[in-house]
């Protein structure tokens, strides 16, 4: 039809046909006509005839005569419009039957020759598109995840191809979390396995001394025993942080309760004053009024322990500095809980993994602040699990913990906004 819509039409070949049959219908009457005078002049011959036309009458018999050739030749004639429209109707049928790629033979410049090309265009356009999606499983199936299948806007084959992309992804993300659980496994095993070699090779070689009697006198004795002890007690806190780590990132139910955030925090201070003494140090607690009221969903004996281990690490590590600093503010919605020393800077290599298991940063490696390596970890699991996050940052001027909880001035957290 292209730029000719007036001739290339359906109509035209319409009124061929139509016309096509009036001219054979005509030429055919006039034929019998002429020939029927023949016949009639013929003796022996006319006597069928002459009986048709005395009994039935000229007219009606060419009026019948007539209808008959025009209606054959009409069908004669649209035959190829006929088989054009069932080739269409037989791809529309291939196509439903999901044979996409199928070609209607169909050849013309009008509008079923349009149709036809439509039909086509679109059945060759789902195969290549259901190929490029059979393509893409087979790609997934071979474990490249990376893989996009291209997604076309609008189309249920292109929601198909984005739900695919989606899975892909999500399995992708399950396959890697369950080589990093696994990972995360070895290297537990590993980091206790190290950890618990250390002081039992200690405590074995002190008793192995005793044992065989190679101490020179009782001041010694006890000497290598202090040791030992010193040692087993590291051992059994080692052991004790690791169940704890394990309890909690296992899931373990909450005893939740209605905490006064303010004085939480104050009571922990005060359970302190001892240590800070010890160290050369204060505590200040700084709360404004209009957050005294601010309380918490939460297991207090769990958020003590989390608290206990920052404050632990501020004492230890910020001694220098001579005074551990708590805030309570709200920002943005949240509750926040600051504790801040002014000991030496947290390296910034190491600030990204100070919260995983078993990681010491190069200054906490010494007999006198070394750790487990887990205090850090079970804050963050503790905190996480009241639906909370932490973070730090560390400067030369000062190291902040910082956490954050989804609450509101003088409301109470539900336990669903917790979960």
């Amino acid at each position: 039809m292209r730029n000719k819509d007036w001739l290339y039409t359906i109509r035209w070949r319409m009124l061929l046909v139509f016309l096509g049959s009036l001219s054979i219908t005509a030429v055919a009457v006039y034929t019998g006509y002429t020939l029927s005078e023949l016949i009639l002049s013929m003796k022996g011959l006319n006597k069928p005839l002459a009986w048709i036309i005395n009994s039935i009458g000229s007219l009606p018999v060419m009026i019948a005569g007539g209808i008959v050739l025009f209606l054959v030749s009409f069908f004669l004639l649209s035959r190829r419009l006929v088989q054009d429209l069932r080739k269409i109707e037989q791809g529309l049928k291939e196509l439903s039957n999901g044979r996409f790629g199928y070609q209607v033979p169909v050849k013309s410049y009008d509008e079923l020759g349009a149709v036809a090309d439509s039909v086509n265009r679109m059945s060759g356009r789902l195969d290549r598109y259901l190929q490029g999606i059979t393509h893409g499983l087979q790609e997934i199936a071979s474990g490249n995840f990376d893989y996009e299948i291209p997604v076309r806007d609008g189309s249920k084959l292109g929601e198909v191809a984005d739900s695919i992309n989606k899975m892909s992804r999500q399995l992708h993300r399950s396959i890697e979390e369950e080589r990093n659980a696994e990972r995360t496994k070895n290297d537990l095993i590993t980091g206790v396995s190290h950890d618990l070699r250390t002081p039992l090779t200690s405590i074995l070689g002190f008793l192995e001394v005793i044992e065989e009697d190679r101490y020179q006198d009782e001041v010694e004795l006890r000497y290598f025993i202090s040791i030992a002890y010193e040692k087993s007690l590291a051992l059994k806190k080692l052991i004790d942080d690791l169940f704890e780590y394990t309890r909690i990132t296992n899931g373990l139910p909450l005893e939740l309760g209605e905490l006064d955030m303010a004085g939480f925090l104050r009571q922990l201070a005060e359970e302190f004053v001892p240590s800070l003494e010890k160290a050369g140090m204060v505590c200040r607690v700084n709360i404004l009024e209009e957050y005294e009221s601010v309380k918490i969903l939460a297991d207090g004996d769990l958020l003590v322990r989390a608290y206990e281990n920052l404050m632990t690490n501020a004492i230890r590590y910020g001694q220098a500095g001579g005074a551990v600093d708590i805030g309570l503010y709200h920002d943005s919605g949240e509750l926040v809980v600051t504790v801040t020393n002014y000991g030496e800077p947290i390296p910034e290599k190491d600030l990204p993994f100070i919260f995983d298991r078993f990681y010491r940063v190069e200054r906490s490696r010494s007999k006198e602040t070394g750790g487990t390596g887990l205090g850090l970890a079970i804050t963050k699991s503790i905190i996480e699990v009241h639906g909370g996050r932490i973070s730090v940052r560390s400067s030369r001027k000062a190291t902040t913990f910082e956490t954050r909880f989804a609450a509101v001035q003088g409301a109470v957290m539900t336990k669903e906004e917790i979960a």
